[in-house]
């Protein structure tokens, strides 16, 4: 399968190409996997990358070019390609004339260019805008000796979702031979590198036979990718527990703080954060998730000394002998913080994000991470993040909620 997203707003960066993404793993989940994507400007470029597509791919999705404008041409190109020709349908002009009739227009010249179907091609509605999209079986192509399914999808993203869910999908299944037994699954990993992940996975999920392995590093976190029947899936899903459980966030996308919510919600238990260095991103990322508010109720940005010192209690002389950015320091900070909130689990970060502050004793990127839990003793891990202050504060949050899914997980913290 291959992707044609067409517009030059996407090429010179005025509009960000989301539909890309948001494609590959709608097939991803349906188990097909997007070998090529191509960006193509308004006009007639178009019809060259189709004519190349169509040679190589079973299934080329465009997306764009169906307005009523002279550049958008992806009907035209479509029909170049197979040699078809285009027509006027009368009922795609009937939904256009009650359209504009309901705003006391009549439908222009320029808008009946979107009435054209490639003759031949089956209509596929659009409620939420004026260009229908279009579906052409691979037999159009036949007499020319091409056996590539085509569609033509609209480019704005809430008119392409739903034709697509709605209306592309259910025929790419049909497509899929016995409907397919295939599946993708992501098995999120952080706290571990991609390649002490590669070096713990690959011989053996290389050795259940029948996977597509793949790896991508996120931020802070790494998925791997395996695409394959279902009974693979299963004993590679088990393989990579007993390897790397501990590393494990989830198996099903959830991002670590997704996971940590749920985990608090199960145990019953509340979490609270102190913060400093993150700013409050801490907190941010665990309110992002709904249902955050029956596990989360107090966060605590502590950025100045005196802040420390006054709203979680940490002694004046420990900042000042220590230093703001210390171990004892980032303790007296969770536990405070645990006392103040009432909270079965409280995490603390300090320390320099930088570009300044730093020294050699303790360089910009160092941070004291502590995590304090009712019956527990303070634990406090010491990391440095190199890097710019949005990736520092990236990747000290991350490290914090993971602390905290261990704790509720039953693993030890890391002392690396």
């Amino acid at each position: 399968m291959e992707l044609i997203n067409t517009g030059t707003e996407l090429l010179i960066g005025d509009v960000i190409n989301t539909n890309a993404a948001w494609l590959g793993q709608r097939m991803v989940d349906l188990g097909v996997l997007v070998q090529r994507a191509t960006i193509v400007p308004d006009g007639m470029a178009i019809e060259e990358a189709l004519n190349e597509a169509v040679r190589r791919s079973d299934v080329v999705i465009i997306t764009g070019g169906l307005g009523p404008t002279a550049d958008d041409v992806s009907r035209e190109a479509a029909a170049g390609v197979l040699g078809l020709a285009l027509e006027t349908d009368p009922e795609v002009m009937k939904v256009l004339e009650a359209i504009f009739a309901r705003s006391g227009k009549l439908v222009n010249e320029h808008n009946q260019r979107q009435a054209l179907v490639v003759k031949g091609a089956h209509v596929l509605a659009n409620p939420h805008g004026t260009a229908p999209g279009l579906h052409l079986p691979a037999s159009l192509g036949a007499p020319k000796g091409l056996h590539c399914t085509l569609f033509l999808l609209p480019g704005p993203p809430r008119e392409l979702k739903p034709m697509m869910v709605e209306l592309v999908e259910p025929i790419i299944r049909g497509m899929l031979p016995g409907g397919t037994d295939k599946e993708c699954r992501y098995f999120k990993f952080t706290g571990i590198g991609e390649s002490d992940i590669s070096m713990a996975l690959q011989e053996g999920l290389e050795a259940i036979g029948d996977l597509e392995i793949g790896y991508c590093l996120g931020k802070g976190d790494v998925d791997v990718r395996l695409n394959g029947p279902v009974g693979a899936l299963d004993r590679a899903g088990v393989f990579c527990r007993e390897k790397l459980g501990e590393f494990l966030v989830s198996d099903d996308r959830r991002l670590v703080e997704e996971v940590v919510v749920g985990l608090l919600k199960d145990r019953g238990e509340w979490l609270a954060t102190a913060e400093s260095c993150t700013g409050g991103f801490i907190a941010h990322r665990v309110t992002n998730v709904s249902g955050a508010s029956g596990v989360f109720g107090h966060g605590l940005v502590t950025y100045a000394n005196e802040a420390k010192i006054q709203h979680l209690g940490v002694p004046a002389e420990l900042i000042e002998e220590h230093g703001a950015v210390s171990e004892p320091v980032a303790a007296a900070m969770a536990e405070g913080c645990l006392r103040v909130s009432g909270a079965d689990h409280a995490v603390a970060v300090t320390g320099i994000a930088g570009p300044t502050g730093g020294t050699s004793e303790k360089p910009t990127g160092t941070v004291f991470i502590a995590l304090a839990s009712k019956g527990v003793p303070v634990e406090v891990r010491k990391r440095w993040y190199r890097g710019e202050r949005e990736r520092f504060k990236i990747l000290t949050s991350q490290t914090a909620l993971d602390f905290v899914r261990r704790r509720l997980q039953g693993y030890a913290l890391p002392n690396g």
